[in-house]
C-alpha cells in the first residue's frame, strides 16, 4: 500500500481506464456514434497492455471501488469514465511515458486524495462476460 492509502493495482487499472475510455472516445468519433465510455472489457484490454497481466475480479472491483469512491471514475453496470476530477489528475501528472504511468500516477494520487468507498459490485457472470469478450477480441486480432 502506498503512502496515501492508494495501491499499485489502483493506479494501474486507473490509468487503463484513461486509456481504454481515451481509445473508445477515438473510435466513437471516427464512426460518428456516441461516446459512451469504455467496457469493462476495454479496460481488461489496457490493464493487459499495460502490465501483461488481466486483473482479477476482486482487483478490478476494489480499484474500481476505490477510484469511484474517491470520485476519480464512474461506473454504471460495466461502463467507466473518468471523472473531471480523474481527467484534471492526469492531465497534471508529470509526464513520463506510458512506461512509468502507473508509478508515477501512484504517487500522483498519494499527493492529491484519499481513496474513496463506492458500493459498486462486480459480479462473476459480469467479469467472466469481459474476460470472454476480450479473449474473443485476442483471437480476432483486434
Amino acid at each position: 500500500m502506498g503512502a496515501g492509502g492508494w495501491q499499485w493495482n489502483d493506479a494501474w487499472i486507473f490509468v487503463s481506464a484513461v486509456i481504454a475510455e481515451r481509445l473508445e472516445r477515438d473510435r466513437a468519433m471516427h464512426a460518428a456514434l456516441p461516446v459512451t465510455g469504455a467496457s469493462l472489457a476495454d479496460v481488461l484490454a489496457a490493464a493487459d497492455f499495460l502490465h501483461h497481466a488481466v486483473p482479477a475480479r476482486e482487483e478490478l472491483e476494489e480499484s474500481i471501488r476505490r477510484l469511484a469512491g474517491a470520485g476519480l471514475i464512474v461506473v454504471e453496470d460495466d461502463i467507466v469514465e473518468v471523472a473531471p476530477a480523474g481527467e484534471q489528475l492526469w492531465r497534471t501528472r508529470p509526464f513520463s511515458g506510458l512506461s512509468s504511468a502507473v508509478m508515477t500516477l501512484q504517487a500522483q494520487l498519494n499527493r492529491a486524495t484519499s481513496p474513496g468507498v463506492h458500493d459498486w459490485v462486480l459480479d462473476e457472470q459480469t467479469y467472466n462476460t469481459a474476460v470472454r469478450e476480450y479473449s474473443l477480441r485476442l483471437a480476432d486480432g483486434r
